[in-house]
């Protein structure tokens, strides 16, 4: 399935949802173990996870393995996590699919089909879904640096990624979300978190989303 490592962005507020997104439940499941899943599933090798408000709650809650990455500096916006996440990941993996932790409807197969368009030969490959891009997205190593570079405040990856030539395989990439899915119920997490905006106390930088709504 390719040398391909996973990045969930997990260390938003989640302020709509009254908590940390990581430990928002989706139909009785935390988004950060649905999107570890989803990558994991979907063929990358190790996925690491970028945390930040409720980090030592939601590596208490996990049930899924991932490679924890702490961004003290989430609260300065997503790119923050995206750098911190970039920047941990392993030199050994030829590339990266990152996806963002509120999208609990993104399915393996998406992962997938970007994770076969870099075995062909594509450096950069964006889900599409009806045309429109979105999540979850594939970087071959040599974009990592200027992603990082890029990326200003909640600038994601998806506005600071190279847009040359045949870096943008989308009917190669596109992916399709489940129109099958029943009704999802959320509700918040019974642990219990900081509040939003409290950086709580974090674990060491060193090594695993953010949603987006």
């Amino acid at each position: 399935m390719g040398n391909t490592a996973g990045l969930v962005l997990a260390a938003g507020a989640g302020r709509r949802f009254g908590q940390p997104k990581a430990l928002v439940e989706y139909d009785g499941r935390s988004l950060l173990d649905r999107a570890v899943a989803t990558l994991r599933d979907g063929g990358c090798r190790q996925v690491l996870a970028v945390l930040g408000a409720g980090a030592e709650q939601a590596l208490s809650a996990a049930t899924e393995a991932f490679t924890p990455v702490v961004n003290r500096r989430w609260g300065q916006g997503l790119s923050t996590s995206l750098k911190a996440g970039l920047a941990a990941v392993p030199s050994r993996y030829d590339g990266v699919v990152v996806t963002l932790v509120d999208q609990p409807r993104i399915e393996a197969e998406a992962v997938r089909r970007l994770i076969a368009a870099a075995a062909e030969g594509a450096t950069v490959a964006i889900a599409t879904y009806a045309g429109r891009r979105g999540h979850p997205m594939y970087f071959a190593r040599e974009h990592l640096d200027g992603i990082a570079a890029g990326a200003v405040g909640d600038r994601g990856p998806a506005t600071s990624s190279p847009r040359t030539g045949t870096s943008w395989p989308r009917s190669r990439a596109r992916a399709t979300r489940s129109t099958s899915t029943p009704r999802p119920t959320w509700r918040r997490s019974s642990t219990r978190a900081p509040p939003s905006g409290a950086p709580g106390a974090l674990l060491p930088a060193s090594s695993a989303v953010h949603p987006k709504r």
